[in-house]
């Protein structure tokens, strides 16, 4: 047997939203305000009703002939310029808190986004592993616009509910005690059951802020692998697990709705017997000489006022807990630490030579295993260092501890002899160039994507950078030049244009470091070509770490090092690993066999 897990109260995640909203402590107070003295106005009408009827009554007699007024048209007129004045300020304030709570909203909800969106982009790669990018997107979007929502309209309609019953009680006990009592009786029960069906609805709201976030993660996986989907024609099926994903939220929305739609009649029934009790017991106290016959009409206009927009409680409860089960997940977010520090403010000294060392690092990842165990690496500025391994074998878990992606659990990386965790992160990422396999480009031009690194680049030092690169041939021939939109994730440039884009994008920074994880590894022939001559002119006076499967591409290395399980099992030049005779020899064999067999096998015969 399973059991659902305790969601924490929606009240524990107000408070928590209140304490990160502090800074906007003044903003609330004057739209609260606003909403409290508006209401205020609202429920005034209903006694001037019950006042004009007295005077129309007892009109000398009146309760306003006591205040010095004794003519009926004299009262009559007092009471209509004061209608006057009470709707001219129900409507101010009315547009005051509506302006107040909807760019408190605004703000707010702007605010958390780009805060959610700083703080996921200071945490370590760890996370990203283990959270899907469409539950991020859903919580920095549509979490945050549900609780953009709740405070365009919820929060003023809960203060006003709340004023309502606290002012109109006042009113009642002063007229009639015993009628208030039975007036309000209803009111325990109304309060109970908004706390029964907000418990019972919370759990159910929190699951479909999941559910929203697993339609997302489906979308937005399946629009990426768009391609695949076609190759495959698995359009089919594809549409067929998206229409599960969208039921299991349409069911929890379903399950969340049947619970907050019973409360309605529950809450008519309690506001029935509220009205029907001032209404009977007044009249006959009325009857019977004992209450006043404007003061009649007052409690049966308030008891309306009073009771009837409790019935909007139903509503407002509902807005309530979609906006707290999505303020659980906006702060939960929030709440995630920072492993990766970046505490340090001091750079890296200048002038930087580039020399990286890695001394007994060992790290291993907390999911899945793998990493590196006591690895110590001498790279000499200027040189160039390649790593090869078998996949998974640990040399991309250096490029990440070296870009401080993760910190590793011993040991220490330096740079020019100073400890990466001692300089700020802006510097040490300043100072490498990454071109990795993976490569992304974002949407906009070529020209944007490659002066990411340095947006106020000169054309001519980004047209340097593509001629390095070997890119500005193909840059030219496109249609807009550099100012030809790549499209999303450079959907419309070859596999080889986008590497070589990114090799640009790299050299654009001018780093003393390089790191090229396996950058040649799905290109061409001709790609790897043009990328080996960039890389033969812009090694000099550079240091550069490579890692590849292609062993051709590294045989000019000062060092090649092969890891095997997280360790080092062979260092040395090309030639020195060749005569050792060992992996890295029986590698060479295997490649430049299969190199000959294709070369041989391409050879017409005789």
């Amino acid at each position: 047997m399973t059991t659902t897990p305790a969601t924490p109260s929606s009240f524990q995640a107000l408070v928590r939203l209140l304490r990160y909203a502090r800074g906007y402590r003044r903003r609330i107070l004057a739209a609260s305000a606003c909403s409290i003295i508006n209401k205020l106005f609202d429920i005034a009408p209903e006694i001037l009703i019950g006042v004009a009827i007295d005077v129309v009554v007892n009109q000398e007699a009146s309760f306003v002939a006591r205040l010095g007024f004794t003519s009926a048209q004299e009262q009559i007129f007092i009471l209509a310029i004061l209608t006057f004045f009470i709707w001219a300020g129900e409507s101010l304030f009315e547009y005051l808190y509506k302006i107040l709570w909807r760019n408190l909203a605004q703000r707010l909800q702007a605010d958390m986004r780009l805060d959610t969106y700083e703080h996921a982009q200071r945490l370590d790669m760890a996370f990203f592993e283990s959270k899907s990018s469409g539950q991020l997107v859903a919580t920095m979007n549509d979490d945050i616009n549900q609780l953009e929502r709740f405070l365009d309209g919820g929060a003023n309609a809960l203060i006003q509910v709340g004023v309502t019953v606290v002012a109109v009680g006042a009113v009642f006990f002063v007229i009639s005690p015993l009628i208030a009592l039975l007036a309000f009786t209803p009111i325990p029960l109304i309060v109970w059951g908004a706390f029964y069906f907000q418990r019972k609805a919370g759990p159910l709201y929190a699951d479909v802020r999941e559910k929203v976030g697993d339609l997302a993660s489906r979308l937005a996986n399946n629009l990426a692998g768009i391609a695949t989907i076609k190759s495959f024609t698995s359009e089919a099926r594809e549409a067929a697990r998206l229409r599960e994903v969208s039921e299991a939220y349409v069911e929890a929305n379903r399950r969340a709705i049947q619970v907050s739609s019973a409360f309605i009649p529950v809450i008519r029934m309690a506001i029935l017997a509220g009205f029907l009790a001032t209404f009977t017991v007044g009249g006959m106290l009325a009857l019977r000489g004992e209450l006043n016959v404007g003061a009649y009409g007052v409690l049966v206009f308030l008891t309306q006022r009073l009771l009837w927009p409790l019935t909007g409680l139903a509503e407002v409860i509902d807005l309530f807990e979609r906006a707290m089960a999505s303020t659980r997940r906006i702060l939960d977010l929030l709440a995630v630490p920072i492993r990766v520090r970046d505490d340090a403010s001091a750079p890296l000294a200048e002038p930087l030579r580039g020399a990286v060392s890695f001394a007994g690092v060992s790290f291993r990842y907390a999911q899945g295993g793998g990493g590196v165990e006591d690895i110590s690496l001498e790279v000499p500025a200027g040189h160039t260092l390649a790593l090869v391994g078998a996949t998974g074998s640990g040399k991309s878990t250096l490029i990440k501890l070296l870009l401080r992606f993760y910190d590793p659990d011993a040991g220490g990386i330096r740079i020019d002899g100073q400890a990466i965790d001692a300089v700020s992160l802006a510097s040490l990422r300043g100072a490498i160039g990454l071109v990795s396999q993976d490569v992304y480009l974002f949407e906009g031009t070529v020209r944007d994507n490659i002066a990411y690194g340095k947006p106020e680049a000169e054309e001519a030092e980004v047209i340097e950078a593509a001629r390095t690169a070997e890119a500005w041939s193909f840059i030219q021939a496109l249609p807009q030049g550099l100012d030809t939109p790549v499209g999303e994730r450079g959907v419309r440039l070859s596999g080889g244009q986008r590497q070589r884009l990114s090799l640009a994008r790299a050299l654009l920074k001018d780093p003393p470091i390089l790191v090229l994880d396996e950058a040649t590894s799905a290109v061409d022939n001709e790609t790897e070509a043009a990328i080996q001559r960039s890389l033969a002119r812009i090694g000099h006076g550079r240091t550069v770490i490579m890692i590849a499967h292609r062993l051709s591409t590294i045989v000019h290395a000062d060092e090649i090092v092969v890891i095997e399980g997280g360790r080092v099992t062979e260092r040395g030049t090309h030639a020195t690993l060749l005569a050792a005779d060992g992996r890295y020899a029986a590698q060479w064999r295997v490649q430049t066999g299969a190199l000959l067999a294709a070369a041989e096998g391409a050879t017409p015969s005789a």
